[in-house]
């Protein structure tokens, strides 16, 4: 073989490398694209559930985590981890204006809500998806309309057996220890979706009443009792609303006192000792 044929395919090889390369590669890339797996755009990310972890993780992350997981700081809870407490418990917590709070409370108070419904949705249906909880219900399972009278006396009687050790016989709320409160279940702002919604979700210091101890019906005999309650007229006097304080100084000053007057008034009116 000559010297020049020699330089030759000296100087091809480098080229017949790269183009074998080259063939190589896009042999290999499509061979990829093939057998990669099709993503289908059929079923994307539900528009709710997107927004409802956006408000969540603007709103509610700093205090609950990222994924709901609850924060602990230096051992005191910030706030619980609420993977597993349902859509419902959210939709309660946001539409009474209890959460987000501004800080770590005793108790969250009802206030303003600053979220639409549809706001409220979109965050409890991304709560809802990261665990098993109850849900939100639909009106069949609050709504009392059609009840007879008979079925609202069952409520009153259920709601005195379960609830009225908090919430006094007719809802109007009460003390509870450690500086707590039983909510007032009447009155404007309260609506029957969310008295369902506590009845399932038992929020802070109530507990929960499952379906097994009060079914659908009987919290809608219940809800019924309340709103009968509610529309009826007030009698008597309410001393305020705020417990046995007010009673227990109306039985003193009232009750008692009247009494000390009126033997009193016995004494200076009978004869005297001698």
């Amino acid at each position: 073989m000559s010297e020049r044929i020699r330089r030759r395919r000296t100087r091809r090889s480098p080229l017949r490398r790269a183009a074998l390369i080259g063939a190589a590669l896009v042999v290999m890339g499509g061979l990829s694209a093939i057998a990669a797996p099709t993503v289908s755009s059929a079923s994307p990310l539900p528009t709710e559930i997107s927004t409802g972890q956006q408000i969540f993780t603007k709103n509610c992350s700093s205090c609950h985590g990222l994924n709901a997981q609850g924060v602990t700081v230096n051992g005191t809870v910030i706030g619980p981890n609420i993977q597993n407490a349902g859509a419902a418990a959210v939709s309660f917590q946001m539409s009474s204006g209890r959460m987000p709070m501004a800080g770590p409370q005793q108790q969250a108070q009802r206030k303003p809500n600053t979220f639409s419904p549809e706001e409220i949705k979109a965050v409890a249906d991304y709560v809802g998806g990261l665990g098993k909880g109850p849900g939100i219900p639909n009106s069949s399972q609050y709504d009392p309309t059609g009840l007879t009278a008979e079925q609202i006396a069952k409520g009153g009687e259920l709601f005195r057996t379960n609830c009225s050790a908090c919430h006094n016989y007719a809802g109007k709320g009460g003390a509870l220890s450690n500086g707590n409160y039983a909510p007032p279940l009447t009155g404007t702002g309260v609506t029957n979706e969310q008295i369902w919604e506590a009845l399932r979700t038992g929020p802070q210091a109530m507990p929960v009443f499952s379906p097994s101890q009060l079914s659908d019906d009987d919290a809608k005999s219940i809800i019924a009792y309340l709103s009968s309650v509610n529309s009826a007229p007030e009698s008597g006097y309410s001393l305020g609303g705020i417990g046995p304080v007010t009673e227990g100084a109306a039985a003193w000053i009232v009750g008692i006192g009247g009494l000390v007057g009126f033997a009193l008034w016995i004494a200076s009116r009978g004869a005297r000792a001698r």
